[in-house]
């Protein structure tokens, strides 16, 4: 399942997730797993979610960056839920194919039981249409 949370830059996204995910992980079964463009964030998060920062790895495309959140899920048996934020800078994912990233991310999501939160620099209007039913929070 993806989940967004979307509204312009410097509307308050990073904080909505961010809080979401500190709330959430308390009462967590299995593991979390924080994606951000750097670790500016890290003193923010509780120290039972783990971080990655994606600015340490080469990811030129959406396809090498859907192979590596295939590998994180691999990786843990136990993960419930990935944080994404700044998706659109971490995912290189261009205009014209955030719909099949995101649907891409919801098979698989559905398919390893992992919900991925996703904080997106868009505007609810300017979604594809197949994303439009996942915004969890506009702002």
């Amino acid at each position: 399942m993806v989940q967004l949370i979307v509204g312009e830059k410097g509307k308050g996204k990073t904080k909505e997730l961010l809080d979401k995910v500190n709330k959430e992980v308390k009462e967590a079964s299995g593991t979390f797993v924080y994606l951000d463009k750097s670790r500016k964030h890290m003193y923010e998060l509780n120290n039972k979610v783990r971080l990655i920062d994606m600015s340490e790895y080469d990811i030129q495309n959406s396809s090498e960056f859907l192979g590596f959140i295939s590998g994180v899920v691999s990786q843990d048996n136990d993960l419930e839920k990935m944080f994404l934020d700044s998706f659109l800078k971490i995912s290189k994912a261009e205009d014209g194919e955030l719909g099949e990233v995101l649907d891409r991310l919801d098979t698989m999501g559905k398919k390893y039981g992992v919900s991925f939160i996703v904080s997106l620099s868009k505007n609810k209007e300017d979604l594809p249409e197949s994303a439009q039913n996942m915004v969890l929070i506009s702002l």
